[in-house]
């Protein structure tokens, strides 16, 4: 299959696609910072660039688009139908490079999450996950400045 669009504007659509201050990640920045937590962001002297990093917590979180990371089961882990072998071992090398990071993660004494675009939409959801997974008791009035029933 000839791919629709001409090579320029391929390359530029593809130029737009950014890989830090995402949609999704300033999504879940904005509820765990509603919800009390204070992190950093993308520290380079982590394995992988965490977009968010905890470290009195020894906690990364990344926030992965399903389609780049091939998120299992979800319909945005589409396949393109153009090129059908670069997308293949693209998006081969991006789960290797993925688990290889969470792997030297872990290794260097870092507990990981993983935040998919698709499981955004359900904050209440999402943020007792993230506090589940922090392990921090959050205080109730960071609670009530979400507006959530947690």
């Amino acid at each position: 299959m000839v791919d629709r669009i001409d090579a320029a504007r391929r390359s530029f659509n593809m130029s737009r696609v950014r890989s830090v201050d995402t949609r999704p990640e300033m999504e879940v920045r904005r509820l765990l910072h509603k919800l009390g937590y204070r992190f950093r962001l993308h520290r380079r002297s982590l394995p992988g660039r965490p977009d968010l990093v905890f470290p009195s917590r020894r906690a990364a979180i990344f926030v992965h688009g399903c389609f780049w990371h091939r998120h299992a089961g979800c319909r945005k882990a589409s396949m393109p139908s153009t090129r059908a072998e670069f997308w293949a071992e693209k998006f081969a090398s991006n789960e290797a490079r993925d688990e290889r990071v969470q792997c030297a993660l872990v290794d260097e004494g870092w507990r990981v999450e993983v935040v998919w675009e698709c499981e955004v939409r359900d904050s209440d959801t999402l943020a007792r996950r993230l506090i589940s997974f922090l392990g921090v008791p959050v205080p109730a009035a960071a609670v009530a400045r979400t507006g959530s029933q947690l």
